[in-house]
């Protein structure tokens, strides 16, 4: 007889409770209090006869490449959701509306390509986001994770990924730890405002050493601090193409304006000149035929 109260105790009363009930736990899976795992049984859809009142489920290493919303939604109370090493891909937009608790999800290793705004905006409680080793991910919404303002820890590491607008992160509250590395940064002027944020943020950057731009040639394998001056210098005190263009712009614009201004002037002058040479005559004539009448 077991113990009152221990780990085996407390599962044999949940196994159980599970028969008496009629609960199944889904096949090649194994099911323990409120935890379901089907690691790496070589699932190709997301399974069936879930317990509603799961509160974490384990896909990892499978071959699942979608997630039905409906089924997932039935799920209510679900706060833990690893999903690694599978198969999906672009079709995740509105897939967690009916999972709002959800705290942990763990999408790395599969085949996304890119994240909206509907693709993560209905987990507001989300504290853990893990989408690295998406080789394929390459774009990321400004506003993505706009409504996940609980999130501390987000890993987009080893992706696609060439650019993240800074608002993008800058404007998550509770961010703690940003996982960055070995990704395609191209590092121009319009990635300078996101590496100056990366220097004076108190966020933590794992593994930093390899947080590198890859483009351009000029600056490939540059660490983002040696990034930063580099770029501060040539994007800050150098004049590209264009600025030439507007202060040329600029330079005819004055030039056109004095122009105008000044043949005005001479008009207005040349007006004022006869005007008053006019008067002149006048007042001449006017002395004239007072003499002639004297």
């Amino acid at each position: 007889m077991f113990p009152s109260g221990s780990p085996r105790s407390l599962s044999l009363v949940f196994l159980l409770g599970m028969a008496s009930q009629g609960i199944s736990c889904p096949s090649r899976c194994s099911c323990q209090y409120l935890e379901v795992n089907c690691t790496g049984q070589q699932l190709q859809e997301f399974p069936v006869d879930i317990p509603l009142d799961t509160r974490q489920l384990i896909l990892a290493a499978n071959n699942v490449s979608y997630l039905p919303p409906v089924e997932l939604s039935f799920l209510a109370d679900l706060v833990y959701l690893d999903c690694r090493k599978n198969l999906l891909g672009d079709d995740l937009d509105f897939t967690f509306i009916g999972v709002a608790r959800l705290v942990y999800l763990d999408l790395s290793f599969n085949n996304l390509s890119q994240v909206t705004f509907s693709t993560f905006s209905h987990l507001l409680s989300l504290v853990v986001l893990k989408i690295s080793d998406n080789p394929n991910l390459v774009a990321i919404e400004k506003d993505a994770f706009a409504n996940n303002t609980w999130l501390r820890h987000l890993d987009v590491s080893r992706t696609g990924l060439t650019f993240l607008d800074t608002s993008t992160v800058r404007d998550l509250p509770n961010l703690r730890l940003l996982g960055l590395s070995d990704n395609l940064w191209h590092c121009n002027c319009s990635f300078l405002d996101f590496i100056t944020w990366m220097m004076e943020s108190d966020v933590h950057f794992p593994d930093a050493d390899n947080i590198t731009c890859h483009t351009p040639a000029g600056l490939r394998a540059l660490r983002m601090p040696a990034a930063e001056a580099q770029l501060h210098f040539s994007c800050l005190t150098q004049l590209h193409k264009q600025d030439y263009v507007f202060l040329g712009l600029v330079g005819f614009c004055i030039f056109l304006a004095g122009t105008m201004a000044a043949w005005l002037a001479g008009v207005c002058a040349v007006i004022y000149e006869a005007h008053a040479s006019k008067g002149e005559e006048e007042e001449e004539e006017e002395e004239e035929e007072e003499d002639t009448a004297t």
